[in-house]
Parts: structure tokens; C-alpha cells; sequence
């Protein structure tokens, strides 16, 4: 029987005989005895004694109420719980984040020069190479003013060698003295400018050429055509898009990252790419580009990534989820999953064995959870390296309960909740 049971049962005791005495001394229950047959002043120590009594029941009662109740403490066993030793966060945080993805080369193509549209070499979904043919316009009025320049080219060409061949005779009638020396300069003169003439010629021949080969539309890149938005017969102006172009060989992921990121995320990080267009497989992705401009509505900046992806399997458009492996942060440790217990504030605490008096004893610690990998979990808090944490049993625990431990582990990063074997005897902490 426990102690407070076998103080309730003497309280008891103690009210019972309180109302045997009471009823002993009570004025009803008295025994009137004829007063003849009594000796002389009976009745006055008879009345003492009852009070006597009395007196002494309740000093009784006083004394068993004033009695302290064993600390119930003391009464609870033992609790039965695993543990695991905490270990440093060798790990860095896994950041996921998900985004679009985008060719690095995609253009909307136009015609170079207006025209009318004569034929049209692709459609949407071809493969094209780099010079191939897209689209032809009428160049029949071009090749017409192309022939006007040549036929002034010539002209120009003539009146150049003329003005040539007159300033050699005037230069052959100077060194006779035929002429004066005026006329020879002006011979040259008159072939200076033949020759300016000649030139401007050759140039106006040369953009007409260049405006009738604007007619032909060739390829940029290679690439898949997207879209076809005309057809033969239209009429296309300088600068209408005709045909979409999308380079697929080489693709690129945008992410929108915390601005909180932006100096955590270098060039050599580690990036996987998944989406569900690979399955299960990976891509190796790297840092392409990081726009130094934050939106500032979401503070967020753009994080560009280029994906190693030889088979053409990632298609503009498609959405995909990049895992960044962050550089791990110091003062951190690692403890396992199940040790974390969540508190009404959102917050998280565990146990921690401590030895006091030979006994181990579980002392609560509030702790701040930051990422994970796997089973462990990075926090920060009042650890050390090597405390043991309970991770089974930890539901029903008190602060400064006792605790046996069961089975204690290795813990840590390193060991991943490996055991470390045995149990500990008398609930003590395993060395």
C-alpha cells in the first residue's frame, strides 16, 4: 500500500473514533443512574473525564492532517526508452526548388526586307540545320533593280576609264608644253571623280544584292521549327513574325530563389534535376547565370541553370525541380528524426539523459530544427557532442523523470542510428 493510501486509512480511523467518542460524551447517550446508588460527586468526574476525552481526539485529528504527503516523485518508475548520441551536422541543407524550363536559344523569325511571301519550306515540328532554307519572298522587282544598279555600275566603270585616258594625254602634251599645266589638273580632277562615281556604283550594287538575298529566310541555328504563322501569298512586312525557332540540344532551368540564397549558392554547387518527363533519372545541371536583381515584390532573384541534357529529353516549357546541395553550416548537430518532439509554439524540444546521483534522469532541451537528410535532422541549441537524446519512449517522458535506458546507438550524421549494442544496467548510461 502506498504512503498516501495508509494516510487516508489513519484519517479514517481517527474519524471513527472522533464520533465513538462524541457519542460517548453526548448528552443523549448519558446514562442516568439513580442518584441514590452514586457515591457523592460521581457525576462531576464523570463529566471531566468525557471532556478530557474530547480534547485528546481532536489534538488526533490536528496531527494526521498536518502530516506532508509523500512526494509522488519518488513513486514513478522508471521510464523505458532508446537513446542515440549526438553527433555534428557534417550534412548541408538540400534546397528544392522547382521552376520552368527554357531553351537557350528560342527566336520568332521575320522576314528581312517586305515582300510577298512565294514559298514556304517548313512546318511546325521540323528539324532544320544551320543555313537550311525557311522561306522565300517574290524577288522579282529586287533582281529588276539589282540589274539598274549593275548597268549604272558599268556606266560609271566607262566614264572612269575616259576620264583615265584623257588625263594621260593631257599629262603627254604638258611635259611638251601643248597645254598649259591648269588643263592637266583638271584632267585629274575629271578622273577623281569619275573614279567616286564608279565606287558609289559598286556599293549601290552591292545593297541591292544584299536586299534580293533578304528574300531567301535561312536557318540562324538549329534547331525545331515551333510555329509556321503564314503562308504563300501573303504579304509580310519588315519585322512580322513568320516562323518559331528553338534550339533543343541545349536547355536551361530558371529558378526564382530566396534573396536570403544569394551568396550561399556558387558557381561549383552540387545540382541534380528531376522531372517527370526522366523518371527517376537525374540530370547534373550548373550555374549559368545569377541576375544581381531582386523582384521586389517576391525578393526573389533569377537563378539560371544550364542542363546537361545529350538526349534531348528536357523540352522547353516543361517544369522540372532542381535539389541545390548547400555547403554544410558550423555549430550544428545532428540528431535523429525521432528525438524531436513538437511543442504548442510551433517549436521543437527533446530529452537529453543526464546522470545526477547515479540515476539517469530525462531533462527537457528546447532546440531549433533548421533542414534534414534522411533520418537526421540539423539543430541548434544547448547540446554537446556525444549527449544522449531519447528517440523511443520520448511521447510520455517528463522533465526529471528517471529513465533505463533500453537500447542506446551511435547517433550522429556518421552513423545514421546504427546501435551500438547491449543494454544499460541499472539505467545507466552505456560507455
Amino acid at each position: 500500500m502506498s504512503t498516501q493510501s495508509a494516510q487516508d486509512a489513519a484519517n479514517g480511523r481517527s474519524m471513527i473514533s472522533v464520533r465513538r467518542h462524541w457519542r460517548a460524551v453526548s448528552p443523549h447517550n448519558t446514562v442516568h443512574a439513580d442518584p441514590r446508588r452514586s457515591p457523592p460527586g460521581s457525576a462531576r468526574r464523570g463529566r471531566s473525564h468525557q471532556v478530557w476525552l474530547a480534547c485528546l481526539a481532536f489534538a488526533g485529528l490536528v496531527l494526521a492532517g498536518c502530516r506532508e504527503p509523500a512526494p509522488e516523485d519518488s513513486e514513478r518508475p522508471a521510464a523505458s526508452v532508446s537513446a542515440e548520441r549526438v553527433g555534428p551536422a557534417d550534412f548541408g541543407e538540400v534546397l528544392s526548388i522547382s521552376g520552368s524550363v527554357t531553351a537557350e536559344r528560342q527566336v520568332q523569325l521575320s522576314p528581312r526586307v517586305d515582300g510577298l511571301v512565294s514559298q514556304v519550306h517548313v512546318d511546325a515540328g521540323d528539324r532544320v540545320e544551320t543555313g537550311q532554307g525557311l522561306l522565300d519572298l517574290d524577288p522579282d522587282v529586287s533582281r529588276q533593280v539589282l540589274e539598274r544598279a549593275r548597268a549604272q555600275l558599268e556606266q560609271a566603270t566607262a566614264v572612269r576609264r575616259e576620264a583615265g585616258r584623257q588625263l594621260a594625254i593631257a599629262r603627254g602634251l604638258g611635259e611638251k608644253s601643248v597645254i598649259a599645266r591648269s588643263q592637266v589638273e583638271a584632267r585629274e580632277s575629271d578622273l577623281a571623280i569619275a573614279q567616286a562615281a564608279e565606287g558609289s556604283a559598286r556599293a549601290t550594287v552591292r545593297e541591292q544584292e544584299e536586299l534580293v538575298s533578304r528574300h531567301h529566310l535561312p536557318a540562324p541555328f538549329s534547331g525545331v521549327i515551333t510555329e509556321r504563322l503564314t503562308d504563300s501569298g501573303a504579304w509580310v512586312a519588315l519585322g512580322t513574325s513568320v516562323l518559331g525557332l528553338v534550339a533543343t540540344d541545349r536547355v536551361r532551368l530558371d529558378l526564382h530563389v530566396p534573396q536570403e540564397r544569394y551568396g550561399q549558392i556558387g558557381d561549383g554547387a552540387h545540382i541534380r534535376v528531376y522531372s517527370e518527363a526522366l523518371g527517376r533519372t537525374a540530370l547534373p545541371a550548373r550555374v549559368a547565370a545569377k541576375v544581381p536583381v531582386v523582384d521586389a515584390r517576391a525578393r526573389t532573384f533569377l537563378l539560371r541553370l544550364l542542363i546537361n541534357d545529350p538526349d534531348a529529353r528536357l523540352l522547353p516549357g516543361m517544369s522540372a525541380r532542381a535539389e541545390i546541395s548547400m555547403p554544410p553550416m558550423e555549430g550544428l548537430f545532428a540528431v535523429h528524426r525521432d528525438a524531436l518532439l513538437r511543442q504548442a509554439d510551433g517549436g521543437h524540444s527533446l530529452f537529453v539523459i543526464e546522470q545526477a546521483d547515479g540515476i539517469s534522469v530525462a531533462r527537457r532541451r528546447t532546440v531549433r530544427a533548421l533542414y534534414g537528410q534522411g533520418d537526421q535532422v540539423a539543430v541548434s541549441g544547448n547540446l554537446r557532442i556525444g549527449d544522449h537524446v531519447v528517440v523511443r519512449g520520448n511521447e510520455a517522458l517528463e522533465d526529471g523523470q528517471s529513465a533505463a535506458i533500453a537500447r542506446a546507438a551511435a547517433g550522429g550524421a556518421a552513423a545514421g542510428g546504427a546501435a551500438a549494442g547491449g543494454a544499460a544496467a541499472g539505467g545507466e548510461l552505456p560507455r
